[in-house]
């Protein structure tokens, strides 16, 4: 009996949760700041008028911030039909302005609204503030855009999320009950989302992309994009390469890879950075753990087994399964500040208390204490992966798979098998062929890659840099998801150097 499968852990919003666990700040904009912005006015399609030709009217949103919504047709391919609102926050350039800086902090799903408007500094440097508008946005399908919704009552979530599906995993009888289970979620986010839920894609939300951009009034792109943000930004340079400007993608993903691919790279991402946090966990006082790391692997994986036989019941009813242990155990993974709360978590539950697993995993799936989701990032997050992933749903290779990532990554590979589940019986199947971007004619595009990154490991960026025609690598030696403004000199100046200034690195700097 174990949770049933929700979707691909591939490409979750992590940037944006770890910083909830790592802490974060907000920088205060003068109160002088423009409040109107004026459009490139730049020659469209007369039905692309009424987007690209928009005036946004910007508002106070508290401690000296600006945000305001912008309107974007549903479906690109037909810009007549219904719209939707898109939410943008701006914290205003504190020298003089340069241009427009777009940030994506990742997802799909994460909020770029809520990204700037609570932690600016956590996103960007004071030297990217003094020289640009620091612009956020939440993508179509997600957070106070016009979103994707999936249910009405939190405890429905609740029942998809740590709900539990009979059977053996893998079973017959289990992948039934799991797919009837992803179509009636499915069927559901249609009636509750409507049209949008078939145009939440990601080249749909770079066209949306461009033309925020040019009702910013700014010629071409400035762009900051974390983890699934890299996409955002990537395939916007695809689409769009005369219009790029000057782009930094971090923690990257490689967009011609398969969605098995991506699982497999992650579950030896997520299994080397728990093998790090054990490799440290051993050498200091108060490690739950003893003996080598081998042994301390071998003792995980029996616990996530012992969990699926004999569940922890939280004080709420909600069961502790394998499932959502490993939740628990990947969320700190993403940022080795965060480290100590895997000794929490492993000396509670070995004791028989849930209490710190299920507060990571409700950070995870941004759910507090009230049982209250503050945010749609899951919802989001499946209805953008459904269509941007073709998903294998034949039982015989999902159990061919499973078999591969348990042999790759024993101890976390098998909470992540079966993912061809969660989007077989989606409502809209995928159309997007994935393989490389070339971006041909684009400007300099800048990719970070982290050497042990768990959630967008570094051969991706290596991968997409060299797709890109003008890609150009950046490595950081580390731990955790993400490098820039973090806590290295060489990435921060790399960065920064790129634009505001427009210096691009002769060779990898090698951070």
């Amino acid at each position: 009996m174990t949770r049933r499968y929700v979707r691909t852990v591939a490409l979750v919003a992590a940037l944006a949760v770890s910083g909830l666990l790592a802490g974060c700040t907000t920088w205060f904009a003068p109160p002088t700041a423009e409040r109107t912005s004026t459009p490139t006015m730049e020659e469209v399609a007369p039905e692309l008028e009424a987007y690209y030709h928009q005036v946004l009217e910007w508002d106070g949103c508290g401690d000296g911030m600006q945000c305001t919504t912008a309107t974007a047709p549903v479906d690109w391919d037909d810009p007549t039909g219904e719209t939707i609102e898109l939410a943008l926050s701006r914290h205003t350039a504190t020298g003089e302005k340069r241009a427009s800086l777009l940030v994506n902090p990742g997802g799909p799903g994460g909020s770029g609204y809520d990204f700037v408007l609570d932690s600016v500094d956590f996103a960007t440097s004071a030297r990217l503030q003094e020289s640009f508008d620091i612009v956020g946005f939440d993508p179509r399908g997600v957070g106070r855009s016009t979103a994707v919704s999936c249910y009405e009552e939190p405890s429905e979530f609740d029942s998809y999320i740590y709900g539990v599906t009979d059977g053996d995993k893998g079973s017959d009888e289990w992948i039934a009950a799991a797919e009837q289970s992803n179509r009636a979620f499915g069927e559901r986010c249609l009636e509750l989302t409507g049209p949008l839920l078939e145009h939440v894609d990601t080249i749909s939300a770079a066209r949306d992309l461009d033309m925020l951009r040019a009702a910013l009034g700014d010629e071409k792109l400035d762009y900051l994009g974390f983890s699934y943000g890299t996409f955002l930004g990537a395939t916007y340079a695809d689409l769009f390469p005369e219009k790029t400007g000057r782009l930094v993608l971090d923690g990257a993903i490689d967009p011609a890879t398969s969605e098995f691919e991506v699982t497999k790279t992650q579950a030896m991402g997520f299994e080397s950075a728990f093998r790090a946090y054990l490799e440290d966990c051993l050498g200091r006082d108060g490690c739950p753990f003893r003996g080598s790391v081998d042994s301390a692997l071998a003792e995980t994986r029996q616990l996530l087994d012992r969990l699926d036989l004999q569940p922890l019941r939280h004080s709420d009813g909600r069961e502790l399964t394998s499932s959502t242990m490993f939740t628990a155990i990947i969320l700190p993974l993403y940022n080795q500040q965060n480290w100590s709360y895997l000794d929490t978590l492993f000396t509670e539950v070995r004791s028989g208390q849930s209490e710190t697993a299920f507060v990571l995993a409700d950070t995870y799936y941004d759910r507090d204490a009230d049982g209250a989701y503050a945010s749609n990032s899951t919802e989001a997050l499946i209805a953008i992966n459904c269509l941007d992933y073709v998903s294998e749903s034949d039982p015989g290779i999902m159990r061919a798979q499973a078999e591969e990532l348990v042999e790759l990554a024993p101890v976390l590979g098998p909470q992540m098998t079966y993912g061809g589940t969660g989007c077989s019986t989606w409502p809209f199947q995928s159309t997007r062929e994935r393989g490389p971007i070339a971006a041909g004619g684009s400007a300099d595009i800048l990719v970070i890659g982290t050497t042990n990154d768990p959630a967008t490991p570094y051969v991706w960026a290596e991968n997409l840099a060299d797709q890109l025609e003008n890609g150009h690598l950046v490595t950081y030696d580390g731990e955790g998801h993400t490098a820039y403004n973090k806590s290295n000199d060489c990435i921060n100046d790399t960065v920064d150097g790129f634009l505001v200034e427009g210096t691009v690195p002769e060779s990898d700097p090698l951070c």
